[in-house]
């Protein structure tokens, strides 16, 4: 992490989808002043099949060569070495986070918490796995934080969340546009923990072993809950089709 003697940093980028401006000082305090810009394709991709996105996920991951080498510069105190690093992430980052909610606007906050996170405990990476991986656990737990949030403000106001509006898309994505939103809505049903690993489980495709990693529970706290959501979905989509 950059030393308090550069008194932070700005760094300035235009990726491909990301556009915004970083300003973080050494008490940790990070303030983005432009959000990133969901673009058609950037959506349309993030809602992908997971069969469809495995080419992108494993061009980002072959990456983690030049990752520890651009993370290894940010630690020693050259914070213009992130710019890249969010760059070659910043799609698997996108897709992962529209797991979490139908709503562009709050994809790209959720982005944008996951790489100023990153940032913030970007000396606690030792390059002992792909830099993509530990995003990964970053970005599930912040989205676990967020069904956990949206959760108590549903409690408190007792009211749904309605749906945003979709955007636009082109008619050979409708289907599955609409099939994506019908899971969301019935996943929205469930508790956050029973949404989380249902949403790791069949739409990450991840595996039990995964998951633990992903979210810090045990294994075998893995499988009771899996189990539980699985009971919990039967339950809401008899209810649903009766």
């Amino acid at each position: 992490m950059p030393s308090c003697a550069t008194s932070g940093f700005a760094a300035s980028w235009s990726g491909r989808f990301l556009d915004w401006n970083l300003l973080a000082h050494c008490r940790g305090a990070v303030a983005v002043d432009r959000l990133p810009k969901l673009t058609r394709d950037v959506w349309n991709w993030a809602w992908m099949p997971v069969a469809e996105a495995t080419a992108e996920n494993e061009q980002v991951s072959a990456d983690w060569a030049l990752d520890w080498v651009d993370v290894r510069r940010v630690q020693q105190g050259d914070s213009a070495a992130y710019r890249p690093v969010v760059e070659r992430h910043q799609l698997a980052v996108t897709r992962l986070m529209s797991r979490f909610t139908r709503d562009p606007a709050v994809v790209e906050e959720l982005v944008q918490t996951v790489f100023v996170e990153a940032w913030r405990q970007i000396h606690n990476f030792r390059g002992e796995a792909p830099f993509v991986h530990w995003l990964t656990v970053i970005g599930t737990r912040t989205g676990y934080r967020f069904w956990k949030q949206q959760s108590k403000q549903r409690q408190r106001h007792a009211r749904l969340e309605a749906l945003p509006e979709p955007v636009a898309r082109e008619d050979n994505s409708e289907a599955a546009h609409d099939a994506a939103t019908k899971v969301h809505m019935v996943l929205s049903t469930l508790p956050p923990r029973d949404r989380l690993v249902l949403t790791l489980l069949h739409l990450e495709e991840r595996s039990l072993k995964e998951i633990s990693v992903l979210t810090g529970w045990s294994l075998a706290m893995v499988k009771v809950q899996a189990f539980r959501a699985r009971q919990k979905l039967a339950r809401v989509l008899e209810r649903a089709t009766s």
